[in-house]
């Protein structure tokens, strides 16, 4: 496993990352025994950096209970990342952060059920936030959270630029966690130049597109699990669905003979100059073990440029070999 230093964090983190979300059975049905065993086979291939969210899990909080068990012996091991701000959304009962001591009571939950003393990244979970008044509130809270040693640093998650440039505008926010993949290379553009400017630290989830990047689904494929049935289940979102999956196709017809097209979709996003860790998750042993063997090397330039080109295919008989 590769290791990188995070930003301005003063953190050492592998290149690879743990996503939670599907260990509270939001992806599918998990049982306990299984999460907890690729939690902890995660840890065992190298991986430190594991990503969580107090929304997480049906029902919320699940994940965050589950990665807690998991942990309980090798909490040293491991940087934990969580996220506050969407508790309720899914149900319609979402808890607006509209104080400081809202914020500081969310915060004390997630440790409580994470049983730890404290969180080495605490992410602001609002991804559209406009509201001055509220981003002040989220960054004050912050503020007397780190102060108090509950937290060691602090960002935002959502894939706005100008949202980042709201919440670091004290120049205090050191972690953003944004959507990129092979897929999705939107923060190519301003994104990723403004964190390096600014030394913020990239977690770059859906590293595998919402799964699509593992190469096992088709157009023929029902998605049962909670999140994926609700992404995909307009007639627009099945076309959006069909051009991503001859996408996917290109990229399975470019890949040498044996490679693994997870281990590729991962190798790309960790060799951006802005040293993202890919936050990559499993629902199982297996799925962790191919996950943090992608971190063991990083692709050049060129091989970067060949894989996007394969996305810009129409056809899967005009990708180069």
């Amino acid at each position: 496993m590769l290791y990188r230093e995070f930003g301005k964090t003063g953190l050492q983190v592998s290149a690879i990352g743990l996503g939670t979300w599907n260990i509270g059975n939001q992806w599918g049905y998990i049982d306990e025994t299984t999460a907890i065993e690729t939690v902890q086979t995660a840890v065992e291939q190298g991986i430190n950096l594991i990503d969580t969210a107090e929304s997480y899990g049906i029902p919320a909080g699940l994940s965050e209970e589950r990665l807690g068990k998991a942990l309980a012996g090798i909490r040293d091991k491991v940087h934990l990342v969580t996220k506050i701000g969407r508790w309720g959304r899914r149900s319609g009962q979402m808890v607006p952060m509209t104080t400081v001591d809202m914020v500081r009571l969310c915060v004390h939950a997630s440790l409580y059920r994470l049983r730890t003393d404290y969180v080495d990244v605490m992410l602001c979970h609002e991804g559209k936030l406009s509201d001055l008044k509220m981003a002040e509130t989220y960054l004050a809270g912050f503020e007397t959270l780190k102060e108090q040693g509950l937290i060691r640093t602090y960002g935002i998650s959502t894939d706005k630029l100008d949202v980042l440039k709201l919440f670091n505008m004290n120049g205090t926010c050191s972690v953003v966690e944004t959507d990129y993949s092979l897929l999705n290379r939107g923060a190519d553009d301003e994104f990723f130049p403004y964190c390096q400017e600014h030394g913020i630290a990239v977690l770059a989830r859906g590293p595998l597109h919402k799964g699509l990047l593992s190469g096992k689904y088709s157009s023929d494929t029902v998605f049962t699990d909670t999140v994926r049935s609700e992404w995909y289940g307009s007639d627009r979102a099945k076309e959006k669905l069909a051009r991503k999956l001859t996408k996917v196709e290109n990229l399975k017809a470019a890949l040498t003979p044996g490679e693994e097209m997870v281990t590729a979709a991962l190798r790309f996003v960790i060799s951006h100059s802005v040293q993202p860790v890919a936050i990559s998750g499993a629902k199982s042993p297996e799925q962790a073990t191919m996950n943090a063997k992608a971190g063991d090397v990083l692709l050049s330039e060129e091989e970067r440029k060949q894989l996007v080109k394969c996305t810009k295919q129409q056809k899967t008989e005009q990708v180069l070999a």
